[in-house]
């Protein structure tokens, strides 16, 4: 077996054993079971950081098929929950798992800093698709990345959706947006101050072209005074590189 297939190989074989590990935990939990069936995991790698948060609002920014929404309602069961998801294929899997609870909302568009139609690349597994180009070595380190479609999405500020009154503090604010980290965070500027949390996957690396790495994502929302808190769930490649993870930040003041 080639290097490269055999570095494939292995992070395959990585997914796959966290796949089993989740899998593990959801079948546990009856109250998650129906959504698994649905075939939408929820994302317990998050319930650690959820469980220790008190939250009346959870901006969910990059919903998939509601893996983070899930876990956010098992965790914060009164908090009002607002997504964001410009495939249409996921948001149709994301309505059917949440059809029935009033306290969840779902908006098919993208956040960025301005209203505008872009493209955006989708991967085979589509949770990894992204409006960067998808840089080689997202396919190298993650199976399944390879770009197969492009599309065209709105993509709109968060202010268009959601006002000062539709923010209940205390609020979190979580985006999960493969490499427009910045580029989201700046369409939720007029808001930003109205959240205690901010809950972001960073990169250390460039997964997607031109993408804002996790020094810059702290950077910024140091000005916008937010101090990182906690980094969780860390990949690490082969070497033992770090490669990405999740970001808690804190309020850390009132401007």
């Amino acid at each position: 077996m080639a290097k490269r297939e055999l570095v494939i190989y292995k992070a395959g074989l990585f997914m796959l054993f966290l796949r089993i590990r989740k899998l593990s935990q959801i079948i546990f939990d009856p109250s998650l079971i129906s959504a698994l069936m649905k075939g939408v995991a929820a994302g317990m790698e998050h319930s650690r950081i959820l469980k220790n948060l008190h939250c009346e609002t959870v901006v969910d920014i990059g919903a998939n098929r509601g893996q983070f929404a899930l876990i956010a309602r098992r965790s914060l069961p009164e908090a009002r929950i607002v997504s964001f998801e410009p495939l249409r294929e996921p948001a149709a899997l994301f309505r059917s798992v949440f059809h029935s609870d009033p306290n969840v909302t779902l908006h098919e568009f993208a956040i960025g800093p301005e209203e505008k139609s872009m493209t955006i690349y989708i991967t085979e597994a589509d949770d990894s698709s992204s409006l960067l180009p998808i840089s080689s070595l997202q396919n190298h380190l993650f199976a399944g990345t390879l770009p197969k479609e492009e599309r065209i999405i709105e993509v709109k500020p968060l202010n268009v959706v959601l006002h000062a009154k539709d923010v209940q503090p205390p609020a979190l604010l979580k985006l999960d947006v493969q490499g427009f980290e910045l580029e989201a965070l700046k369409g939720c500027l007029s808001l930003l101050p109205l959240f205690s949390y901010i809950y972001v996957e960073c990169s250390f690396v460039e997964l997607y072209e031109g993408q804002s790495l996790a020094h810059e994502v702290i950077s910024f929302l140091s000005e916008y005074g937010f101090s990182l808190s906690g980094i969780y769930n860390l990949f690490y490649d082969k070497r033992g590189v770090a490669i990405q993870g999740d970001f808690l930040f804190g309020k850390t003041s009132t401007d």
